[in-house]
C-alpha cells in the first residue's frame, strides 16, 4: 500500500505537492526536510502533511528520493507561524518555510561561543531610578509590549538583562534580537557573562552547517537563549518567554526579499500567541512607534540621563556648502586634540566606495551603469567603477564617450576617500575602516570591532555598521561626516532615517568621559531633521513628523501595501501594471476598503537591467485589503519573465 507526503518547496508556488514513499524507505517526520523530484530538477522539500490518499485526478505520482533530516526542523506550532507569515506577506508557505529555518545538510559548531572568548561588561552595583522602575514596570506586569525610551548611554542593556534573568529563572527562554550583524558579537559576550544558560546564535554570516547546528541545538532546549539578527525572530525555543528588539528603529529589521516580513510584527505575533514579554528599545523609536506609545498602546517606560558617568555631548554643526573636501578644518583639529587627549574618534559615512560621482567637466557627461538608473561610484584601491545595486563593474573612462573632452573628474565622496583624507591630514594615527567592502574577508569584522575596543587603533570609519548600539568606553569624538545624505530620496521615511542617524550615532560619543564632542558635518544645515536632531529635540521632530505624515496619510495613520512590477521588456511591464491596477482599484473603491495610486516608475526604475513600476495601496481596513489582494493574486497569472512583488508595510518605496 502507497504511503503518502505532502511537500512545499522555496517556490513562489502556492500549492501542497504529493508524493510516495517507497516501502523501504523510513518515514520522514513532519517538518522534516526530503529530496524530491520537481520536473527536471531535485529540490529540497518541507514536509508539511500525510494524506490519507492520493489528490482527486493524479493517476501516477513520483517517489520521494531520500530524507535528509534525521530529526525535524519544526513542529505543528511553528508549521502554524509559517503559514501566518506566508498569508501575511503574500508568499508561498514553502518560501516562508525556507527564510524560517537552516539550509544547511550537516552540522558544524558556530563560532564566537567557545570558553576562552573575552566579555565586554560592567555589571552595576546598582540600577539608577528610571532602570530600576522600569525594570519593577515589566516584572510586575503582565506579559504585553514594552519600550524602553531612552537617550544613548541611559543604561537600556543592562534593563534588558535583569528582564532576561526574571525570564530565565521562571523556566523560560529568550530571544534577544539585534539589527546588525555587527552588533551579534558584542552582545553574544555580553549575555554569556551574565547569564547562567546556554546561548546560542543566529546570523547570516554563519554557514549553513553552523547554522544548522545552532538551530538543533535551540530545538533540543540544550540552549534557553538565542542572540541574533533579523532571522533570529523564528528561533524555534520552547516555552518562549521573552523577545528583546533592540535599536527597534532599524531598517535592517525589515526583510528585502520574499517573504518581505518585519522582525517586529513577527515578534508581536509570537509573543502574543505565547503570553510573552515583546521589550524593545531606542534613543530614537520608529515613529510608527512613537505614535503607539503616545495612544498607550506600547507601555512606554523612560530613561533619562547616562548611567556610566558620561554626560550627553557637545554637539556643533558644521556647514559643508562650498566645501570638496570630506574633512572641515573643525573635524581634523577635533581628531587632533582627541588624539592628544588620548582618546579615540569615530567617523561615520553612509556611503562606501572612494565617490559616487564620475563626470564630464565639460559637457557634464556621468558614468552610469549599463542595467541600472543609478551612477557608478568609484572605487580607487580597486581601480573600478562598481554599480552598488547589480554589481557591475568597469575601468575609469579616460575620455568623454559624448563629447572626447579630457576633463574628467569626480565628486561626492565614501569611506574610501575619507580614509585618504585621514591617512594624509594623520600619518601616525592607526585607522580602521568598516563598511560592506573592507569586511568581506572572513573574522575581519569582529577583529576590527575588538581592536578597536582595546585601544589598538585611534580611528574608527565606517558606514552603518558604526551606528547602532556599539559601547566603546575610550570614545571621545564623533564625526558625521555627511549628515543629509540619504535627505535627498523621494521616500516619505527620508527625514525620520536621517534625524535617527545623527542621534545614534552621536550617541556613540562620551559615554564614559565627560567632555564628549560630536560634529555633524551638512550641506542642509537648514532642514528640520538636521537642525532638531543636533538639538536633540525629540519631542518636537516626532510632532512636526507625525502632523506631516497625518496630513499625507502616511503610515502610522494607514498602512501600505506596495507592488512592484519588474521585468526586462518595458512594455510588458507597464501594460501589466496597468492591468493590476484596473484589477485591483475597482474593488478597493467599491468595497471602500483603501485608495490605489499609480502606476509610476519607482524612484530607482531600472536595477539590473529590470524596469521597475510600482503601485500603492493605502488601507482602510487592511485585514479586507489583504483579502481582496490574496483573492486577486489567486487568479493572476505572472506572464513568463516578469514578476510581480508584494511588501507589506514597507520600509522603504525606492
Amino acid at each position: 500500500m502507497s504511503r503518502y507526503i505532502e511537500l512545499v518547496f522555496n517556490l513562489p508556488l502556492n500549492s501542497r505537492f504529493t508524493y510516495t514513499m517507497s516501502d523501504h524507505m523510513p518515514t520522514p517526520e513532519l517538518g522534516s526536510r526530503v529530496m524530491a523530484p520537481f520536473g527536471r530538477r531535485k529540490l529540497p522539500g518541507f514536509v508539511v502533511g500525510f494524506p490519507s490518499a492520493a489528490p482527486v485526478g493524479l493517476k501516477q505520482l513520483r517517489d520521494i528520493e531520500r530524507v535528509i533530516d534525521a530529526t525535524p526542523l519544526f513542529d505543528d506550532t511553528f508549521l502554524e507561524l509559517a503559514i501566518w507569515v506566508s498569508e501575511m506577506y503574500h508568499c508561498s508557505l514553502g518560501e516562508a518555510l525556507s527564510a524560517m529555518t537552516p539550509t544547511g545538510r550537516s552540522e558544524r559548531e558556530a563560532p564566537g561561543l567557545g570558553p576562552d572568548e573575552e566579555a565586554y561588561h560592567v555589571v552595576p552595583d546598582q540600577l539608577s531610578a528610571d532602570q530600576a522602575k522600569a525594570l519593577e514596570a515589566v516584572t510586575t506586569g503582565s506579559p504585553g509590549l514594552y519600550y524602553l525610551d531612552g537617550i544613548t548611554g541611559s543604561g537600556k542593556t543592562e534593563v534588558f538583562l535583569r528582564v532576561a534573568e526574571f525570564v530565565l529563572a521562571r523556566g523560560q527562554s529568550v530571544i534577544y534580537l539585534v539589527p546588525e550583524i555587527a552588533l551579534t558579537h558584542q552582545v553574544v559576550d555580553t549575555l554569556r557573562a551574565r547569564l547562567s544558560v546556554p546561548c546560542a546564535v543566529l546570523h547570516s554570516r554563519l554557514t549553513p552547517s553552523q547554522r544548522l547546528g545552532e538551530w538543533n541545538r535551540i530545538r533540543s532546549g540544550e540552549a534557553r537563549v538565542v542572540i541574533g539578527a533579523r532571522s533570529a525572530v523564528f528561533a524555534p525555543l520552547q516555552d518562549l518567554g521573552l523577545i528583546v528588539l533592540d535599536e527597534e528603529h532599524e531598517s535592517g529589521y525589515k526583510s528585502s526579499s520574499a517573504p518581505r516580513y518585519h522582525a517586529r510584527q513577527v515578534a508581536m505575533k509570537r509573543c502574543a500567541r505565547a503570553g510573552a514579554y515583546l521589550l524593545m528599545g531606542s534613543a530614537t523609536p520608529s515613529v510608527e512607534a512613537w505614535y503607539l506609545m503616545e495612544q498607550g498602546r506600547i507601555q512606554r517606560l523612560e530613561l533619562r540621563g547616562r548611567v556610566a558617568g558620561g554626560k550627553l555631548p557637545d554637539i556643533d554643526l558644521v556647514p559643508l556648502k562650498g566645501s570638496d573636501k570630506a574633512l572641515s578644518k573643525q573635524l581634523v583639529e577635533e581628531i587632533r586634540a582627541t588624539h592628544s587627549a588620548g582618546k579615540q574618534s569615530i567617523l561615520f559615512l553612509n556611503r562606501r566606495g572612494f565617490s559616487y560621482f564620475f563626470h564630464c567637466r565639460s559637457c557634464g557627461y556621468e558614468m552610469k551603469c549599463r542595467s541600472c538608473s543609478v551612477n557608478l561610484t568609484y572605487h580607487k584601491q580597486a581601480g573600478r567603477m562598481v554599480c552598488h545595486y547589480c554589481g557591475y563593474k568597469t575601468q575609469p573612462i579616460q575620455v568623454c564617450p559624448d563629447c572626447g573632452s579630457l576633463d574628467l573628474g569626480y565628486s561626492g565622496f565614501g569611506t574610501e576617500r575619507v580614509e585618504e583624507e585621514l591617512s594624509a591630514h594623520f600619518p601616525d594615527l592607526r585607522i580602521g575602516r568598516l563598511d560592506s567592502d573592507s569586511v568581506r574577508v572572513k573574522g575581519s569584522l569582529e577583529t576590527t570591532i575588538t581592536a578597536f575596543r582595546k585601544g589598538e587603533l585611534d580611528i574608527l570609519l565606517g558606514t552603518q555598521m558604526v551606528a547602532k548600539g556599539l559601547n566603546f568606553p575610550g570614545v571621545r569624538l564623533v564625526g558625521i561626516v555627511m549628515a543629509d545624505t540619504g535627505l535627498q530620496m523621494p521616500d516619505f521615511r527620508a527625514a525620520e532615517r536621517c534625524f535617527g542617524l545623527i542621534v545614534q550615532v552621536a550617541g556613540r560619543a562620551g559615554r564614559f568621559v565627560p567632555d564628549g564632542r560630536v560634529l555633524v558635518q551638512s550641506f542642509r544645515p537648514e532642514h528640520a531633521a538636521v537642525r532638531l536632531a543636533v538639538e536633540g529635540n525629540r519631542e518636537a521632530f516626532y510632532r512636526s513628523e507625525l502632523e506631516t505624515r497625518r496630513l499625507l496619510g502616511f503610515p502610522p495613520f494607514s498602512r501600505l501595501i506596495r507592488i512592484v512590477v519588474r521585468g526586462k521588456k518595458p512594455e510588458l511591464v507597464r501594460a501589466t501594471a496597468e492591468s493590476v491596477a484596473t484589477s485591483l482599484r475597482g474593488p478597493l473603491q467599491e468595497q471602500g476598503v483603501g485608495e490605489l495610486l499609480g502606476p509610476a516608475d519607482c524612484p530607482l526604475a531600472v536595477i539590473s537591467g529590470n524596469l521597475r513600476v510600482q503601485l500603492l495601496i493605502r488601507c482602510g481596513s487592511f485585514d479586507r485589503v489583504q483579502g481582496l489582494l490574496s483573492r486577486f493574486l489567486s487568479r493572476f497569472e505572472s506572464p513568463r519573465g516578469l514578476h510581480l512583488e508584494i511588501d507589506v508595510d514597507p520600509s522603504a518605496l525606492l
